[in-house]
């Protein structure tokens, strides 16, 4: 298998992905400045389920509301202004809840912000090419 075949690509995107990288990144995309990073209601039963807790339980430890939707919060990492999804392992720099991340962080780093932005997410990626 040749290294093309492991990029990823989305029409309308002019890169690709090489998912391979996210083993040395460090987690960019789930570490830097504060943020939102969005769940529906069906995502909060997925991750509840899959930590084995109630929805009720998940939500009063895991999510803020903001407005009328929920967002996972962040804890304060070492560095100023440095902050991680509460589910990122600094230890390990892996997500603890990969198989049922939400939406917003599946869909990284082919997000409409970054369309027509190839400088942008090169900065936020080292996966991009």
């Amino acid at each position: 298998m040749n290294q093309e075949e492991h990029l990823i690509s989305h029409e309308g995107y002019d890169y690709r992905f090489d998912p391979r990288e996210c083993e040395s990144c460090g987690g960019h995309c789930c570490t830097g400045e504060s943020g939102y990073i969005w769940v529906k209601y069906e995502e909060i039963e997925a991750i509840a389920k899959f930590l084995e807790l109630s929805v009720e339980d998940f939500a009063t430890i895991y999510l803020r509301k903001v407005k009328h939707r929920y967002s996972l919060v962040e804890y304060r990492r070492e560095e100023p202004g440095d902050w991680a999804c509460i589910f990122f392992d600094d230890a390990t720099k892996r997500c603890k809840i990969y198989p049922v991340r939400p939406l917003q962080c599946r869909t990284f780093p082919f997000w409409q912000q970054f369309q027509n932005n190839k400088e942008e997410v090169i900065k936020e990626c080292p996966a991009i090419r």
